[in-house]
C-alpha cells in the first residue's frame, strides 16, 4: 500500500505542476487595448425546451444588452410542453430591448441531438435576417450582465480570435450545489487545462456550451453544427471542430455570465453529469474501467491510506497519503474561493469525487439499459461513426 500511496502523490505532484496549471483560477475574459472601432453585428441564438422556469429571469437579461451594434435575439422553441415560446413573447413585450423571434424547428431528424438542431435552426434564420458576422449561442438558463456581449466582441475582436467561450458561474445556494458544483468546474478544468486550450497550436478543445460567441465565418469553415449533430457533448465537439478547421479559440471562467439553473437536490445533480459521463468515455468500456481505477488511485487513495496508515502505525503509508491529500485539498482552495464558498470544503473532495465516480459508473449502466443520455424526454443513443 506504501507504493500506491507514493504513486498517488507523484501523480497529484504532476498534477499540480504539469497539467497547464488547471488548479488555478485566473483565466479570465481578455481585456482588449480598445474597444473595435466597428461594432460588428450580433445574432443571439437561444435554444430552448421547457425553460419557462428559468426563462423569466435570464431572457430579460439577454434583451437588455447594452451593445453599440447591430443585435437580435432569436429563441427556438424546441417542442417545449410548458408555454416557453408565449412566455418569451411576453417577456419581449413587457421588458422592451433588443429585438426577439420566437420560432421552432420541429422535431430533429434521425441523427440530430434537439439542441444542435434547435441551434441550426436559430443560425439559419438568424443569419438569413441579420447577416450577422458573430452568434452568441447561449443557454436558456444563462443569465447575461447588460454589458456581457460587449465584452465578448471587445474581446475575440481585439485578439483576432474565432470563438470565445465563458464557463458561466452555476449557482452554488444548497448544500448539495456546494458539495458538486465546483467540484464539476474543477474537474472539467483538470480534463481540459483552459491555458492548453487557448493556445492555438494546442490539440486541446473545450468550450462552456451556455455561453460562446462565434464568428459566422468559422461556422462556415467547420461546417456545423451539421459536422457534429449527433453530439451529446456539443460544446467540446464544437470547439474540436473549429479548432480543425484551423480556428482560434478561447475558453475561461465568467464574471458577466450566470446559470440561474437550481439543482437543489442530489438527484438532479447526479441526472445531469450522468446522462453524458459515459459518453464522453466514448461509450468504452475499456476507457470506464481504467477511469474508474484513475478516480480510486487518484482521489480515494489519499484519505484512504492517510487514515489508515495512522491507525495502524505505518507512518511512511500514513506520510505518503496525508502529502498526496494535501496537494489535493490545495489546488481545490482556487475554485472555492472563485464560487465564495469555505474552505474547509476542500478537505470534502474525496467524498465528492467517490460520487462522480458512481455518477459515471451510473452513466454507462443507463446506457446498456437504453436509456443513456436521456434528458427532458429524449434519450439518445451512441452515435454512428461509420
Amino acid at each position: 500500500m506504501t507504493v500506491i500511496a507514493g504513486l498517488s502523490l507523484l501523480v497529484w505532484v504532476w498534477l499540480l505542476l504539469g497539467q497547464g496549471f488547471f488548479w488555478r483560477t485566473d483565466v479570465r475574459l481578455p481585456r482588449a487595448a480598445a474597444e473595435p472601432g466597428r461594432w460588428p453585428a450580433v445574432a443571439v441564438v437561444v435554444p430552448a425546451r421547457d425553460e419557462a422556469e428559468v426563462l423569466g429571469t435570464s431572457l430579460p437579461s439577454l434583451l437588455a444588452q447594452d451593445y453599440p451594434g447591430r443585435a437580435e435575439v432569436f429563441l427556438v422553441d424546441d417542442g417545449s410542453t410548458d408555454g416557453t415560446g408565449d412566455l418569451a413573447r411576453e417577456l419581449a413585450s413587457r421588458h422592451g430591448g433588443l429585438p426577439l423571434t420566437v420560432s421552432s424547428p420541429g422535431e430533429p431528424p434521425a441523427g440530430w441531438t434537439g439542441k444542435l438542431w434547435a441551434v441550426r435552426h436559430g443560425i439559419a434564420l438568424a443569419r438569413e435576417r441579420t447577416g450577422a458576422e458573430y452568434l452568441l449561442l447561449t443557454d436558456a438558463d444563462i443569465a447575461h450582465r447588460p454589458d456581457s456581449l460587449r465584452a465578448l466582441v471587445t474581446a475575440a475582436t481585439g485578439a483576432d480570435l474565432d470563438m470565445v467561450s465563458l464557463m458561466a458561474r452555476l449557482r452554488v445556494e444548497t448544500g448539495w450545489e456546494r458539495l458538486i458544483v465546483p467540484a464539476f468546474v474543477y474537474f472539467f478544468a483538470q480534463l481540459y487545462p483552459f491555458r492548453w486550450i487557448n493556445r492555438h497550436r494546442s490539440r486541446t478543445a473545450a468550450a462552456a456550451g451556455g455561453c460562446v460567441l462565434i464568428r459566422s465565418a468559422a461556422v462556415d469553415a467547420a461546417g456545423v453544427p451539421d459536422s457534429i449533430r449527433q453530439s451529446v457533448i456539443d460544446d467540446v465537439a464544437l470547439s474540436r471542430a473549429v479548432k480543425r478547421s484551423g480556428g482560434r479559440i478561447w475558453l475561461g471562467l465568467a464574471e458577466r455570465v450566470d446559470s440561474v439553473r437550481p439543482y437543489p437536490h442530489l438527484g438532479e445533480l447526479w441526472r445531469m453529469i450522468a446522462r453524458s459521463a459515459y459518453a464522453q468515455l466514448r461509450h468504452n468500456p475499456a476507457v470506464l474501467a481504467g477511469t474508474v481505477l484513475g478516480l480510486a488511485l487518484i482521489y480515494l487513495v489519499p484519505p484512504a491510506t492517510a487514515v489508515g496508515g495512522a491507525a495502524t502505525g505505518s507512518w511512511a503509508l500514513c506520510a505518503a497519503g496525508a502529502a498526496a491529500w494535501a496537494v489535493m485539498t490545495l489546488t481545490y482552495v482556487p475554485m472555492l474561493r472563485y464560487y465564495a464558498q469555505p474552505l474547509w470544503l476542500a478537505l470534502t473532495l474525496p467524498y465528492t469525487a467517490a460520487l462522480y465516480l458512481l455518477m459515471t459508473v451510473d452513466s454507462a449502466v443507463q446506457h446498456y439499459r437504453g436509456r443513456g443520455a436521456a434528458w427532458k424526454g429524449r434519450t439518445y443513443s451512441r452515435p454512428d461513426l461509420t
